[in-house]
């Protein structure tokens, strides 16, 4: 069952849900004043990803609560390396002030070792970022700006099956962008025409274990079409939506399940660089993908884990909508599988 959002408010007065389900663009009122569940276990988070077909590079900055992160990771596609450097703020509690909408307001986080600034304002976002260290004493710096190509994104309200706990997410796909990176001496320039990216955009009450799979697609197509999907699954209640849509130049289309099919070893140990194929169902979508890098991160802290492989590579294969059939030629996006204890 896909059940389409009506606009409101987030939560009802009891802290929970008001309503699951999905939209195409974030109607929902979040309001961080009316979470009624343990304010430790309030997340919120933006990450970008920007790319072309050379090199990529995701920000993040975050806000669990009992600590905040700012990450800085570069993907080199030339000779498939890629590095990633993260500081770490403890006992946050929202300090971070992220805006209660994506579509406007800025955010920053700044230490002695960093500065990482979001800037959003009349639909234009502009990615600052200044940070020590990132790579043997090679310091990053980026200056990135980020238009939407299209109207519609992909929203979900999904509730935990706990009282007071849910996940309000919304994904921006086929961000256009242009500006530069500089990691030590070298510097790479992102075209318009060749630029694309994504918001994962997230505010949240969270259980304390969760697994999720989370799959994104932003390219420019050899005939100089946009393609995108989000594709996930693996945490809350998604009975009444999944997160699944596929999106192609100004039109978005709801897909319903899928499946990440990871390879494993006789042991059952997931082998992430081995091709995977993501399915469904329905059979409406039927990809391969052939990864080239792991950005693997372990983090472990006595009861806090976090531990991710998220692995870029292509696309290849077919998404069906409503009885028309896209092809996916050697697509540049990343899949990934993540296991929080947080």
């Amino acid at each position: 069952m896909q059940h389409l959002l009506s606009p409101g408010p987030l939560l009802d007065e009891a802290g929970n849900l008001a309503e699951a389900g999905y939209a195409f663009s974030l109607i929902k009122e979040y309001n961080r004043k009316a979470i009624k569940g343990l304010k430790s276990r309030i997340k919120e988070w933006d990450y970008y990803y920007i790319g072309d077909k050379e090199f990529g590079i995701a920000l993040t900055i975050d806000d669990n609560s009992y600590m905040g992160l700012v990450s800085v990771s570069v993907l080199d596609y030339i000779n498939n390396k890629d590095v990633t450097k993260s500081y770490m703020k403890w006992l946050t509690f929202g300090e971070t002030n992220f805006p209660s909408s994506s579509k406007d307001g800025d955010v920053f986080s700044e230490s002695k070792n960093y500065s990482m600034f979001f800037s959003n304002k009349n639909g234009k976002r502009r990615l600052i970022c200044k940070m020590k260290n990132v790579k043997k004493g090679e310091d990053f710096e980026c200056d990135i700006l980020l238009e939407q190509s299209l109207d519609k994104s992909m929203v979900i309200a999904t509730p935990f099956k706990k009282k007071k706990h849910f996940y309000y997410n919304q994904k921006i796909n086929l961000l256009v962008g242009s500006g530069y990176f500089k990691l030590g001496e070298f510097t790479h320039q992102f075209k318009k025409e060749s630029t694309t990216g994504v918001l994962d955009w997230g505010r949240g009450v969270w259980t304390y274990s969760n697994t999720w799979y989370w799959s994104s697609l932003n390219a420019v197509s050899e005939d100089g079409h946009l393609v995108g999907f989000n594709l996930g699954y693996g945490f809350g209640d998604t009975s009444n939506a999944s997160e699944n849509m596929f999106f192609y130049d100004k039109e978005a289309f709801k897909l319903e399940d899928v499946t990440f099919n990871i390879p494993k070893n006789e042991k059952g140990k997931h082998l992430f660089l081995q091709d995977w194929t993501l399915t469904s169902k329905s059979k409406d979508i039927d990809l391969s993908f052939h990864p080239v890098i792991d950005r693997y991160s372990n983090t472990n802290a006595l009861i806090i884990q976090s531990n991710q492989h998220q692995v870029f590579g292509y696309f290849n294969g077919t998404i069906k909508v409503k009885e028309k059939v896209y092809k996916i030629n050697n697509l540049l996006g990343f899949a990934e599988m993540v296991k929080n204890r947080w």
